[in-house]
């Protein structure tokens, strides 16, 4: 392995092991075994090197889809999609992060790929006349719904705790993209069992009981009817 390729490692390795995401140069050089003077001959700066290592995460990301033959349904693929992405944010909070920093002001070369690879799915999607919307719109629309779930996923796990957020804001947005027979079968897909007004009586409910608690119920058992309640109004998806 060259020293270039050695350094870039050992980053994205402190990169990913960060409490905060953030390295620094020493610590990078201490644990490849270089200088000072290499890592800058390299990359440059403590920018380049982070640079290098977005490229690198990008690069990582795109590999799954770069082997994916397209499927005959381009609706399904971009569900898949979207799942991947969330699914490789959580599994690299602190390199996610990094690549989507503002920080980083120039886009890598690979992000545009993913772009385009999206774009793409969009426009076959549309010329079985599935989409409602020009496929460069729709393409701005997800990848930024996308990107904005999986970014509140990994930066705030305390607050973000419902596994199925990411799914309902997936649909909502495919439910503006695609036609409504679309849509309509993913739904009919999702659909739970129980009766469609049982979720919204109980949100109700709960937001009444909350403005007035119901002095009949102890503080324990009021929190007890919230949290069945909050159960009932998620239990939809």
């Amino acid at each position: 392995m060259s020293t270039k390729a050695r350094i870039l490692e050992v980053a994205a390795a402190l990169v990913a092991q960060s409490p905060d995401g953030d390295v620094s140069t020493r610590a990078v050089c201490e644990a490849a075994g270089v200088g000072a003077p290499a890592l800058y001959r390299h990359f440059g700066d403590k920018e380049g090197l982070l640079s290098a290592v977005v490229d690198h995460g990008w690069e990582k990301y795109l590999a799954a889809k770069r082997n994916r033959a397209p499927g005959t349904d381009p609706v399904e693929d971009l569900r898949d999609g979207w799942d991947s992405h969330v699914a490789f944010a959580r599994a690299n909070p602190n390199l996610f992060r990094l690549m989507h920093s503002p920080a980083m002001r120039t886009p890598p070369a690979a992000a545009l790929e993913a772009h385009r690879i999206l774009t793409s799915d969009l426009q076959r999607a549309a010329a079985q006349g599935k989409v409602t919307i020009a496929p460069e719109l729709a393409a701005q629309m997800i990848m930024s719904a996308n990107v904005g779930v999986a970014l509140m996923t990994v930066s705030r796990p305390a607050t973000f705790t419902d596994e199925s957020v990411s799914r309902r804001v997936r649909d909502a947005v495919h439910a503006t993209v695609f036609t409504p027979d679309v849509t309509a079968a993913t739904a009919r897909e999702a659909a739970e069992p129980a009766e469609p007004h049982v979720p919204s009586t109980a949100a109700h409910l709960n937001a009444l009981l909350r403005q007035s608690p119901p002095p009949a119920l102890t503080r324990a058992e009021g929190a007890l009817l919230t949290e069945w309640l909050d159960r009932l109004s998620n239990g939809s998806a």
